[in-house]
């Protein structure tokens, strides 16, 4: 159970679903981990959760489509840890899925594009520094199968998730010569807070898990495990790929 042993880790969206999964089974393989979210409650819980089974955690409150805030976290896990080593953009909003197109509006649009893609950007930017410093790293970008394969209703998501899986491609052919990873992963239907909360969230379940060939949705360690390899030095010779993991969905 030390497969990020002397690593330490950001970790984006934390405060709950997959950016929680995550954090906890980095944390249980011996990382030292900052969880942000812009929920303050719920990221101190997560924390306070792992530190009590004598884990390494810590949190801050960020807005990921702000570049003076990611300056602050990098700072921030470097002052507490001494250096970084991974990064895990995982924070992402939905925007209004099943929608009708009209009604969509371009604030929505942009508000969407900023935290799931933009939001990459700055994080890949911020970290950057620290990860040549250390003679490399791992950037993981959460993206989705929404950003391999179309979704009525679904514009400005599958417009943000396309974009982060092209930015992930031309980010790690950049940044390889610094020996740093860049990955993404593409779940299907995973049952989040964001997931169940949105309009029509019991509409769009259905849906899915209809076109999952496998019949359910995924669990959040199915995706968390993925990450988890891509953080790990096991991963030393996997760049630029997008890991799948979507019980079927695009495969049909």
């Amino acid at each position: 159970m030390a497969r990020l042993e002397n690593k330490v880790a950001i970790i984006t969206g934390a405060a709950g679903g997959m950016g929680e999964a995550e954090a906890r089974l980095f944390a249980a393989e011996g990382a030292k981990v900052l969880l942000t979210d812009i929920d303050e409650k719920a990221l101190k819980a997560v924390v306070e959760q792992i530190t009590s089974q004598g884990q390494t955690a810590a949190s801050m409150i960020q807005d990921v489509s702000s570049e003076s805030g990611w300056a602050e976290v990098t700072a921030r896990a470097s002052e507490l840890f001494g250096k970084i080593d991974v990064l895990v953009n995982n924070a992402g909003v939905t925007g209004n899925l099943l929608a009708p197109f009209e009604e969509r509006t371009l604030e929505e649009f942009n508000k969407v594009l900023s935290v799931n893609l933009v939001s990459q950007f700055l994080g890949t930017k911020a970290v950057l520094p620290y990860l040549k410093n250390n003679g490399g790293g791992s950037i993981i970008n959460i993206s989705s199968i929404g950003g391999i394969i179309g979704s009525a209703g679904a514009t400005a998501y599958t417009a943000s998730k396309g974009g982060s899986r092209a930015f992930t491609k031309g980010a790690a052919v950049e940044l390889a010569k610094y020996n740093i990873r860049v990955n993404s992963v593409h779940p299907g239907y995973v049952e989040t807070p964001m997931t169940t909360q949105m309009k029509g969230a019991g509409d769009f379940a259905k849906m899915a898990i209809g076109a999952t060939p496998l019949g359910r949705g995924g669990y959040l360690n199915e995706i968390a495990y993925a990450v988890l390899y891509l953080a790990s030095d096991e991963s030393t010779f996997t760049t630029g790929a997008e890991f799948v993991i979507d019980g079927g969905a695009t495969a049909l």
